[in-house]
């Protein structure tokens, strides 16, 4: 089974928030799932976390690690 981790994103406030965010993810191959409702992006694999933190900054969303 996959760890996946969580982070939440406050900022995240609508569906064009959504697809800015899958967009970002996307173009880099990170595996992951976003959730509006919860305000939340889990990123599948752990060699991604770094990455999907710092493309998710650059967009303007503060990753904060979900325990």
């Amino acid at each position: 089974m996959k760890t996946m981790k969580t982070y939440r994103c406050d900022e995240m406030m609508c569906n064009g928030c959504v697809s800015r965010i899958n967009k970002g993810l996307d173009h880099e191959g990170i595996g992951h799932k976003v959730d509006l409702e919860t305000k939340t992006v889990m990123i599948e694999e752990e060699k991604d976390y770094d990455k999907a933190v710092e493309i998710l900054d650059d967009l303007g969303f503060t990753a904060v690690e979900q325990q």
